[in-house]
């Protein structure tokens, strides 16, 4: 008798896939330097205050809307030239950034904040509009079953090259960086964003690529955005994105301004932001999966009270600035921000209904950037507004940052309370999330030390 064994084709990556995974190294490379605590600290040294910083960090998410108009046009145009061209825009920014720095010897600080700002905003620019690109790019390339991989991939190396690159700046920067230090590092982030384009034409295209059908009926808005459970999210994402979106650039300031760390330690520190999200993926696992995202939603904001309490308490001068104390505080701040962008992003994948799906999501994308981006300019104002309020009481001070890390602290508590309100279909109860945390982890570690006979 013949026995015959089919032998199942397993799906893998495109020829090529590489590149995609260079690519993410390259441009992580590039733009951690433009859009995260290096240029925060250079605008400080240019005497930027709090709404500035605000203003630096809400504009990428702001001109996110810029996807909107710019997605009809990728289809006629193709993803790679559109990627291309608008990451090379991008390089030409950073370019003109580099030379910012040495125009110190003929402007003013102020002239030269403006200049930046005007370069920041092309830079933006030009990314809200090709950002659209991408995602659609991915999707045509990698196989269904092999998304997930590649997510948690790429991810693990957007972590590692980010928490070498913050390396690199804090042995760069110094103790007292000059001038010439952060032209050099702009220079290199111009040739880090130079080399991605490289791999970014080595990204193969689609085989085909299926036109857009566009209909003259209007888009029904008021009910997508009234569906329950994605409404119900959509306010859980907007009070999220309040509460996040200064955080990063205003502990960067609190720790320049009132603990008066040097840019070295700063970036020092803040490295252990992605160590933490690396971490992410170990803890997540497959407890995503199993349990659901409501849950994991919900731990990681009581986690976020807790951090903000941390905050409050070393703003008021209750706690001693330790390095140790801040490093623990940035790793677990990246540990729970890794881990509220990948259950959201699923949670959204769940409710969202298959008919409209693209609409859903654009609404989804385009409200969380809107608030994530108006949300540091409007922290930043009431900081700045409540910049001569020092008060002492029963050893504990209030002052601009005390006051704002406790109103952090409150709106993640709204958030909280709103996360406990979403709806998802079979999640367990975050009782038998923590459960299984403890069972898998303390426990287990004990377990193992326990002596046998």
């Amino acid at each position: 008798m013949d026995c015959r064994i089919e032998l199942m084709s397993t799906p893998t990556f495109p020829p090529g896939a590489k590149n995609i995974f260079l690519f993410t190294v390259f441009n992580a490379l590039s733009y951690q330097i433009i859009l995260s605590s290096p240029m925060i600290l250079y605008a400080k040294s240019l005497g930027a205050r709090a709404t500035v910083l605000g203003i630096l960090a809400g504009m990428t998410p702001l001109l996110v809307i810029f996807q909107i108009p710019a997605a009809r046009y990728v289809e006629s145009v193709g993803y790679k030239k559109f990627i291309y061209a608008g990451w090379g825009m991008r390089v030409a920014f950073i370019s003109g950034m580099a030379l910012v720095p040495c125009a110190g010897f003929f402007l003013d600080r102020t002239t030269q904040l403006i200049l930046l700002l005007m370069l920041l905003f092309g830079f933006n620019l030009s990314r809200g509009i090709s950002s659209c690109a991408w995602l659609p790019w991915m999707a045509s390339l990698i196989p269904s079953e092999l998304r997930g991989r590649y997510l948690l991939r790429d991810a693990a190396f957007l972590n590692v090259s980010s928490f070498a690159i913050f390396l690199v700046v804090a042995f760069s920067l110094g103790a007292d960086p000059k001038a010439w230090q952060f032209a050099s590092l702009f220079a290199f982030s111009a040739a880090m964003g130079a080399m991605s384009l490289v791999f970014i034409k080595r990204i193969p295209e689609p085989e085909r690529m299926t036109p857009i059908r566009t209909s003259r009926e209007p888009v029904p808005w008021r009910e997508i955005a009234s569906h329950p459970p994605f409404r119900k999210l959509l306010w859980m994402n907007c009070a999220w994105s309040f509460a996040y979106g200064g955080i990063n650039t205003f502990v960067v300031s609190f720790l320049k301004t009132e603990v008066g760390l040097s840019e070295r330690v700063i970036m020092l520190v803040s490295s252990a932001t992605f160590a933490g999200g690396l971490c992410s993926l170990w803890f997540l696992d497959s407890r995503l999966d199993r349990f659901g995202s409501k849950p994991v939603l919900t731990f990681s904001m009581l986690v976020w009270i807790v951090l903000l309490g941390a905050w409050v308490c070393l703003a008021g001068k209750l706690i001693p600035p330790w390095l140790s104390v801040l490093v623990a505080l940035q790793f677990l701040m990246g540990l729970t921000a890794s881990l509220v962008t990948l259950s959201n992003t699923r949670l959204a994948m769940v409710i969202v209904p298959e008919m409209g799906r693209s609409h859903f999501f654009a609404l989804f994308s385009v409200v969380a950037s809107l608030t994530l981006g108006l949300s540091p300019i409007l922290w930043g104002l009431s900081i700045d507004a409540a910049r001569s309020v020092r008060w002492a009481w029963q050893g504990f001070e209030w002052n601009r940052y005390s006051l704002y890390f406790a109103a952090v602290a409150l709106m993640f508590a709204v958030t909280l309370r709103l996360c406990r309100r979403l709806e998802e279909p079979e999640a367990a109860s975050l009782e038998t999330l923590l459960r299984d945390i403890l069972k898998k982890s303390t426990l287990r570690f004990w377990l193992r030390l326990w002596p046998r006979n």
